[in-house]
């Protein structure tokens, strides 16, 4: 505990790192939101996105360059090419369609047998906990099977609303704890 309050006050200091990040999941999930909201803080009305928006956010003395992109079925495989240099991960799942997960678990086990992911962080933001019957953090975790998927992974999944915000700055305190720790791990 000590020492993450001495990391986090040594990334205050020095310079700005900078993080590649790609957000992923299946259309309508609320990446484009998400995006814009910590950008903006705004709500801004998405529209699906073809091919990706991109886009800079600081956090904490981190440089977030946030790739954001489309989730169509069509566009899926297209996600691969922005794999390189990633960091982290963060996946959307839509918390109020219970009969999507499925989907998004067979997405999530893909992306994370490529090889150029296997040292990202992942984030998954269980979007649209306002909805009302919307799916819980822990009902999400066992329908994604996470703790099977990401064995030997840091991962994280928050619940959000990303139209309030309410939930996307705890999920980017975990990935900003978790990035300062990786950089500035101790030598042993």
């Amino acid at each position: 505990q000590r020492l993450l309050g001495i990391l986090d006050n040594r990334v205050h200091i020095g310079p700005k790192m900078e993080i590649r990040v790609v957000t992923l999941g299946l259309d309508g999930a609320g990446k484009t939101t998400i995006l814009f909201k910590l950008k903006q803080d705004e709500f801004m009305q998405p529209i699906p996105t073809i091919g990706f928006n991109v886009e800079t956010v600081e956090y904490k003395n981190l440089k977030f360059t946030i790739w954001d992109v489309g989730g169509k079925h069509k566009l899926r495989p297209l996600w691969k090419h922005y794999y390189l240099n990633t960091q982290a991960v963060v996946f959307v799942v839509d918390s109020s369609h219970r009969d999507r997960v499925s989907e998004a678990h067979s997405e999530l086990a893909k992306l994370l047998t490529e090889k150029e992911l296997r040292d990202a962080l992942l984030l998954i933001f269980a979007n649209k906990q306002d909805v009302a019957g919307a799916l819980s953090v822990e009902e999400i975790t066992e329908l994604l099977s996470v703790h099977k998927l990401c064995c030997g992974r840091s991962w994280y999944i928050q619940g959000c609303d990303a139209r309030s915000g309410t939930g996307l700055y705890e999920g980017l305190d975990w990935l900003s704890r978790q990035l300062v720790a990786k950089k500035y791990k101790p030598l042993s």
